[in-house]
């Protein structure tokens, strides 16, 4: 049932606007991450640039006749553009006629770089869907992705309909991706009540990158509070809000929200969870900003980048400040989530099923070391007893980035989200320290029959 999918492809396989590619062998996970795999052309778009953006650059590099040392960076919006454009302080002479961020870098500066990590971070990245019709309607390529997609006039509405009665909320807005909604909360809040961020567990990558950026403490063990405590017991006043996710990434471990919520409460402090890897359907109470990558289980075949943000009632009221720093996503997007979405409840149903299954068959497998999991999402982790290298390339199942797809997909997460840590002393201790095993392999399970994904792992059984 499960076969290989040559290094490169998209996953889903032949869908232009897909979010993953993939990285089959951990040969090409190496050379993927050492910037030396030619084969991969596409991939999570705010990572890799998509084929189309290039194909815009350039053509807005010959149609204004820019200079060739500058570098064309396109983003969801002018607001956003404006924004990179202050943050940096780049001077750019040139008025774009265009609905969308232009940002003219030069290519030798240290700028770029920032820029492209500012805009990763945020998730600004402007549609792939967006940038095939502006190509289409320039005749710079000659044919349109086809796909179901629900109408313009009904699309937002089925999306935010499905939304509402998963989390049981009404105050939930779109945004370009799940960073993007991050990135508002965050900065939002700031502007509501200034302070410091806690980061409270392991979390994704670019969330962990974004607090960062700001005057920030960390608390990698979600499961001991009692650090947390003390530290606000001293800081009173002095922290923004909390940012956590439940489960985490990629341990599936959860915080006791009863407890922390209670410490919000009693010290002012604004609670920020991302709910991606639980999915609507188990909808967090406690939260005060509750994220969702709408790009995951909502889509469930990888082929959307959005993210969705829930207000609690306390901060609803304030909505306006939160709109401002978002993009709506562009419409063809939400048509395109709002045909995927209807399934949304049966697909995790069904995920969460086979998870359950496909934890307790593994943890009797000799070569399987340890199993993470939560019982609140279709995703699991899995460390070997045998050759991580082996075990990767024997398996058939997609391999690449992003989850919550309705097809099986494995990802080597550590490998993919924390290369630069791997690379070096200081980087393997903090992995070890916060028990983050190098040789982890992320399991998005999928809603495949539940015998076929056993038998593929039976394959491991030869080893």
């Amino acid at each position: 049932m499960f076969k290989h999918i040559a290094c490169g492809e998209t996953l889903p396989v032949d869908n232009v606007h897909a979010v993953s590619v993939s990285i089959p062998t951990f040969a090409d996970v190496l050379s993927y991450e050492e910037g030396n795999n030619s084969a991969i052309k596409s991939g999570y778009p705010r990572f890799v640039l998509h084929p189309y953006l290039k194909k815009m650059a350039e053509y807005l590099q010959s149609c204004y006749s820019l200079d060739e040392n500058e570098e064309v960076v396109l983003v969801s919006s002018k607001k956003f553009s404006k924004l990179i454009l202050t943050k940096y302080n780049i001077k750019q002479n040139i008025d774009f006629d265009e609905n969308f961020g232009v940002i003219l870098v030069n290519k030798n500066s240290d700028d770029l770089q920032s820029v492209l990590r500012f805009i990763q971070h945020v998730g600004c990245n402007l549609s792939s869907r967006y940038a095939e019709k502006y190509l289409y309607e320039k005749d710079l390529i000659n044919s349109l992705h086809v796909e179901e997609l629900e109408s313009q006039q009904s699309a937002k509405n089925i999306v935010l309909k499905t939304l509402s009665n998963a989390f049981n909320k009404d105050d939930i807005y779109l945004t370009t991706s799940g960073m993007n909604a991050m990135y508002s909360a965050i900065k939002s809040l700031q502007e509501i009540q200034s302070g410091m961020v806690i980061q409270l567990g392991w979390l994704y990558l670019d969330s962990m990158n974004l607090i960062a950026e700001y005057d920030s403490k960390l608390f990698y063990d979600v499961l001991n509070l009692e650090k947390l405590e003390e530290f606000l017991q001293t800081n009173v006043n002095k922290v923004s809000c909390i940012v956590t996710e439940v489960p985490t990434n990629p341990l599936l471990l959860s915080v006791d929200l009863k407890r922390l919520k209670s410490l919000c409460l009693e010290y002012d402090i604004a609670l920020i969870v991302d709910s991606t890897f639980a999915t609507a359907f188990e909808p967090i109470k406690e939260a005060d900003i509750l994220i969702e990558s709408l790009t995951k289980f909502a889509c469930g075949n990888a082929d959307v980048l959005m993210g969705c943000f829930v207000l609690s009632e306390k901060y609803s009221k304030q909505k306006d400040i939160f709109l401002k720093n978002i993009d709506e996503p562009y419409i063809k997007d939400i048509q395109r989530l709002a045909y995927e979405i209807k399934d949304y409840k049966i697909r995790v149903k069904k995920a969460n099923k086979n998870k359950k299954e496909l934890v307790e068959y593994l943890k009797e497998k000799k070569y399987i070391k340890k199993v993470y999991y939560s019982p609140l999402s279709p995703v699991i982790s899995v460390t070997f007893n045998i050759v991580f290298e082996k075990a990767y390339d024997t398996l058939n199942f997609y391999k690449g980035p992003s989850l919550g797809t309705e097809f099986t997909l494995l990802m080597p997460y550590v490998y993919l989200a924390h290369y630069n840590l791997i690379t070096c002393k200081e980087g393997r201790k903090l992995l070890s320290d916060n028990g983050i095993p190098i040789d982890l392999l992320r399991i998005s399970v999928g809603i495949e029959d539940i015998n076929e994904i056993k038998k593929e792992f039976d394959n491991l059984d030869l080893w």
